[in-house]
């Protein structure tokens, strides 16, 4: 196993910019060629050629997760309209789910799609506008199976559903509870069902560490971006310890949030307001380079992604070899 609590970057020196002109690059996924396919909240999706070029695709929506399925197709979540779009290699694009039981669905975060095709929707919860789940939080986020069977809801009482994701050998969906500062997992029944909700990791990663997105490396740790810390941590597979590996924090805008989110006063400027010297709300997390060893971060208000070499390489995502 290698050795990742001594594993330390300085976030104004050790990550390099990957991409210009990107808008809202909340999500990142890679292909073993160099190909990137960033979020975008102009068109759907931009995506970033080997050699630098760069081409937008689609015209729906504010893209915010997105996940490849094993044909190179890609899932997003729409989050202007709370939607999940298929988004075909050529940018044509049809609608997956746009309604529950004939009901709106809630904040649509995130989509990951598994080795049967099954898709693990994360709806954040179920206020509207999402920011009032943010600023008030409780246990209505929730996750939606999309299989052979139809539509349905499969875990429930999650504090802010954010990035889901299942481990290698599909045994647990991991979820990133945004507001409750952690990582659970359920464990996967083989009709889809899920079990009974545990913690991976601390109990909370600590006050305002607001996870939002995640990625396994291939000794089963796992990477976790914390937003409005602009950082990084990892939790240990066998310790199931929290090690942070960056973080470009402004504490004084920290204090604010801390201040006023148990008063019920959070708003949008205060989580603005914690952008870093060089970072801006970073969210997304993933591994790509032919060895997938370079990590890709994406974030809510930078123009770029940034990027740095891991001693680990990442777990490979269902589209990698195909």
């Amino acid at each position: 196993m290698t050795q990742l609590k001594d594993f330390k970057l300085d976030p104004l020196k050790d990550l390099q910019p990957v991409g210009t002109d990107l808008s809202r690059p909340e999500c990142v996924v890679a292909e073993k060629d160099g190909t990137l396919w960033v979020s975008d909240n102009r068109h759907a999706i931009t995506r970033i050629y080997p050699d630098g070029r760069q081409e937008q695709l689609g015209t729906s929506g504010e893209t915010n997760g997105m996940t490849m399925d094993g044909a190179g197709n890609l899932y997003v979540a729409d989050w202007a309209e709370n939607k999940v779009l298929k988004i075909y290699r050529d940018g044509r694009t049809e609608t997956v789910l746009q309604d529950l039981n004939g009901e709106p669905l809630g904040p649509v975060n995130y989509v990951f799609c598994d080795s049967q095709d099954r898709l693990w929707v994360a709806i954040s919860a179920r206020r509207h506008p999402w920011f009032a789940a943010a600023a008030a939080p409780a246990p209505d986020g929730h996750v939606i199976l999309v299989d052979s069977n139809g539509a349905r809801i499969v875990a429930d009482g999650i504090t802010f559903t954010n990035e889901i994701r299942l481990d290698r050998d599909e045994k647990y969906l991991y979820v990133a509870e945004t507001m409750a500062a952690k990582i659970s997992r359920f464990p996967v029944n083989a009709d889809g069902s899920l079990g009974a909700k545990e913690t991976f990791g601390p109990e909370s990663l600590g006050d305002t560490h607001f996870v939002d997105g995640f990625a396994f490396d291939a000794e089963g740790n796992v990477w976790v971006t914390t937003v409005l810390r602009n950082g990084l941590m990892v939790i240990d597979a066998q310790t199931r310890q929290a090690y942070t590996i960056f973080e470009d924090a402004n504490h004084e805008a920290l204090a604010a949030v801390a201040e006023a989110l148990p008063k019920g006063q959070l708003t949008p400027e205060h989580m603005f307001g914690c952008m870093g010297q060089r970072l801006r709300l970073i969210t997304s997390i993933n591994f790509g380079g032919e060895d997938l060893k370079t990590v890709y971060i994406g974030s809510l208000a930078m123009d770029t992604l940034m990027s740095f070499r891991s001693p680990v390489a990442g777990m490979p995502m269902r589209h990698w070899n195909q």
